[in-house]
């Protein structure tokens, strides 16, 4: 049971705000965002999704840089209302096809009617786009998808090739373009999230990829589509051998995942036969298939790290990266941080010969090292060194008072655990029906750390 639902920018401004029971006091925006800030200014890690203040539970989600926020003062599940504000964001996202600060102030009349729906004295209705659409009745007031910031999953799309129609899922779900006509397309996103450990040695200790199938359609009539993925998928373990060694990220070799589950709308009818969904899509996007795979595979970057003393008060590191995947692919975004020894007073870096895009920084106030590099192309390396100088002499082994290394990037049309979807069938209604039909891959880190 919900008492408040609420939108804040990342200033604290407050976009969106409905009381649906009366319990909560109306300052209750700002208590949640200067609790939030004062976990941040501590030098604490982000406020947890789910905290208590004089007895008024807040639960949160972070979307696109804007606070997704309801409260309640009963013991309700945490994990119901935290997938109920992510369903909410995506909900606004298919109606107001863009979704950030500037398109919600101007369409708050579609955006309350959409919430009295939704969530009706605190109880939740429906989170359904295409249900939705017999009670929300308001026009969406289109923004210029040109001044999107890149903060969502769509504009990952957008680099590299024309293939690839980033800006075209920020459409909404009810408006048609311009001359009213509707263009007869279909997006299929496959998402993968790694997490890897490396040993001091360059040993995978752990790895993991939760994937995930996203739909996103834009037909009219419903059509039913067949989505085909690896005829040698296997489910709930296969063989157990490692896919580490296979010949290429898209080449062959048996694809093995521990489990998956798939959305209502999904029929499991040849599934068994020859690996194929059919579905009728409802509006909106939605994930066709979320996935887990704990074989080890080939992770994109190799991480080396080397640290030793170059004197009583100072030493010296080196941070090398490796790209092992094709020339043909560009990594976006990458980011590379250490922690380095508490006593770090001073830390000067020497980048390689003609570096571009590249930038250095040393967080005095946390004692972290960080590099950044616009864009990596595989099968490249890329070296960082860094002095450091410390304001007392060191004691005892040094790696054990700096790192681990962490890194954060962005891969589109890669995926690590070679799942693929061979093809996209859609129930023809005439011989000249030929939809758009966009296939899109993109890897991301979830948790990818090496130790020293």
């Amino acid at each position: 049971m919900i008492s408040q639902f609420f939108v804040l920018s990342q200033r604290g401004d407050s976009i969106v705000f409905r009381d649906y029971r009366g319990e909560v006091p109306k300052g209750s925006a700002e208590i949640f965002f200067r609790k939030v800030k004062f976990w941040k200014e501590d030098g604490q890690e982000e406020a947890p999704p789910v905290f208590n203040v004089d007895g008024v539970n807040y639960f949160h989600v972070k979307v696109v840089g804007l606070f997704f926020v309801a409260t309640s003062r009963v013991n309700v599940s945490p994990s119901l209302v935290l997938e109920l504000l992510q369903r909410v964001a995506r909900v606004i996202k298919d109606y107001l096809g863009i979704l950030n600060e500037d398109s919600l102030r101007k369409n708050f009349v579609l955006v309350y009617e959409l919430l009295d729906e939704v969530i009706d004295f605190g109880y939740v209705q429906t989170t359904s786009t295409e249900l939705l659409k017999s009670y929300v009745f308001n026009e969406p007031i289109v923004i210029d998808a040109g001044r999107l910031q890149p903060l969502n999953p769509a504009t990952i799309f957008t680099q590299g090739t024309k293939r690839m129609p980033g800006m075209a899922v920020t459409k909404s779900v009810v408006a048609n373009e311009p001359g009213g006509r509707k263009r007869e397309e279909i997006f299929v996103d496959i998402i993968e999230k790694i997490s890897v450990t490396f040993s001091s040695s360059g040993y995978i200790l752990t790895s993991e990829i939760d994937g995930t199938i996203q739909m996103k359609c834009y037909l009219t009539g419903n059509p039913e589509i067949r989505l085909a993925l690896n005829e040698d998928l296997s489910i709930g373990g296969g063989s157990g051998r490692s896919v580490y060694d296979s010949r290429s990220s898209f080449g062959s070799g048996a694809v093995m995942l521990d489990d998956c589950n798939f959305h209502e709308s999904v029929r499991l009818d040849n599934f068994d036969l020859d690996r194929t969904l059919t579905l009728v899509p409802p509006d909106g996007e939605f994930p066709v298939m979320n996935y887990r795979l704990t074989q080890e595979f080939k992770p994109p970057f190799r991480i080396n790290t080397l640290i030793e003393e170059a004197g009583a008060l100072k030493a010296e590191v080196i941070l090398k990266i490796s790209a092992e995947f094709p020339s043909s692919i560009t990594a976006n975004a990458v980011s590379v941080q250490m922690p380095l020894p508490k006593y770090t007073t001073r830390a000067t870096f020497e980048l390689e010969p003609g570096a571009i895009g590249q930038t250095t920084d040393f967080k005095e106030a946390n004692k972290r090292l960080e590099w950044g590099l616009n864009k990596i192309v595989g099968g490249s390396e890329h070296t960082l060194r860094a002095k450091l100088a410390f304001s007392r002499e060191l004691h005892g082994n040094i790696t054990k008072e700096a790192g681990p290394v962490s890194m954060t990037f962005t891969i589109p049309m890669y995926n690590a655990s070679r799942l693929q979807v061979k093809y996209l069938q859609i129930a023809k209604k005439s011989n000249t029906y030929n939809p758009y039909r966009w296939v899109r891959y993109v890897t991301q880190a979830n948790s990818y750390v090496a130790r020293l």
